[in-house]
């Protein structure tokens, strides 16, 4: 109740700004190529880092793709272009970890991005098609082709305003998407659950939902990347230093006897101190089976301190988000379609 005044003021000027480019008076600049907004209405946990990693998997065969993101938290500001040379400081965790994964693929990143999509194509003009990530609210830019997520557990018409919220729009916003995607669904949802939800959200004529789980794969070493088969045995320290570990902990608690959980705050940038803190904690377990696992973007913001972890123990858990109800291939047609139907792509 304390936080209400806030959230009242924080909602007034989203309506007011979001009123303001309907009418025209804020205008959105638009781009002569497919640009496809990955985004959500709230702050963080919904998803997005796996969404576009799976987009990128997608497209990356068919068409020359880039990533353009905020980088969130990194110490550069400005325009800058992922390289060899990049770290998660210069460029952020979530660029970093785009462009480790698809070394191929071009990841730059802006705050501005009305500035940072001419640079970007200037650096690389084969570029056929450009993922905004984190950029739905952001109207600066006008996207062809809107993707936004929802969680199952924290759906944006059950949400408020910052801070007595999550929600950084307003939901009235979601009218602006083409897919909704509902995502960390339990793997058993059953229609009668996804029929609701669907009744809930009153998706528009021209929106189409999506409903997709985490599958969570073999982890790894998070310098040499040698595999881990998870011993349900082991003993577990967990690390994170993300918005919501709630679903990997849900997970562990399934599959092991017991985890142990060291948590950091969104995008935590690792110190010497934290990792002497980690390794001090984990020497304190008994067991002599015993592991550290994170997530792919804490390992991103870890990999710093190569030389201290790549003869420990120390394993990143992948994720990758599944679609529900046989849709996926579906979900990749209407990407697919708007890229090939735009004006001078063949």
């Amino acid at each position: 109740m304390l936080l209400l005044p806030f959230s009242l003021v924080y909602g007034l000027i989203v309506v007011v700004r979001n009123w303001m480019f309907n009418k025209k008076i804020l205008r959105s600049a638009s781009f002569n190529l497919p640009l496809i907004c990955v985004g959500n209405l709230s702050v963080g946990g919904t998803g997005k880092s796996p969404m576009v990693e799976l987009m990128i998997e997608k497209l990356k065969s068919s068409f020359n793709v880039a990533v353009l993101s905020r980088g969130y938290k990194r110490k550069t500001s400005g325009y800058a272009l992922a390289s060899k040379e990049s770290t998660a400081l210069e460029i952020g965790d979530e660029p970093m970890q785009f462009y480790n994964k698809f070394p191929g693929v071009t990841v730059a990143v802006g705050e501005e991005r009305v500035v940072a999509i001419p640079q970007l194509l200037h650096d690389r003009p084969e570029t056929q098609v450009i993922i905004l990530d984190d950029a739905f609210q952001h109207r600066s830019v006008a996207a062809g082709f809107n993707i936004l997520l929802t969680d199952f557990n924290n759906l944006y018409t059950r949400d408020w305003f910052l801070p007595t919220g999550d929600l950084r729009d307003q939901p009235k916003s979601a009218r602006r998407a083409d897919i909704i995607i509902v995502t960390k669904c339990p793997l058993d949802l059953s229609l009668a659950e996804k029929d609701r939800v669907i009744r809930e959200i009153k998706p528009a004529a021209h929106q189409q939902i999506f409903f997709t789980a985490i599958a969570y794969q073999n982890p790894y070493q998070v310098i040499t990347r040698e595999p881990w088969i998870p011993e349900k045995a082991a003993e577990v320290m967990l690390v994170t230093g993300i918005a919501n570990p709630g679903q990997l902990k849900k997970h562990l608690e399934e599959y092991f006897n017991g985890y142990d959980e060291l948590a950091f705050s969104d995008h935590h940038i690792f110190t010497i101190d934290d990792l002497k803190y980690i390794l001090k904690k984990f020497d304190q377990i008994p067991s002599s089976r015993k592991i550290i696992l994170t997530t792919e973007k804490d390992a991103v913001r870890l990999q710093k301190f190569s030389q201290q972890l790549r003869d420990l123990p120390v394993f990143v858990m992948p994720i990758q988000p599944v679609f529900l109800f046989y849709e996926e291939n579906q979900f990749t047609r209407l990407i697919t379609t708007f890229i090939q139907g735009f004006p001078g792509q063949a």
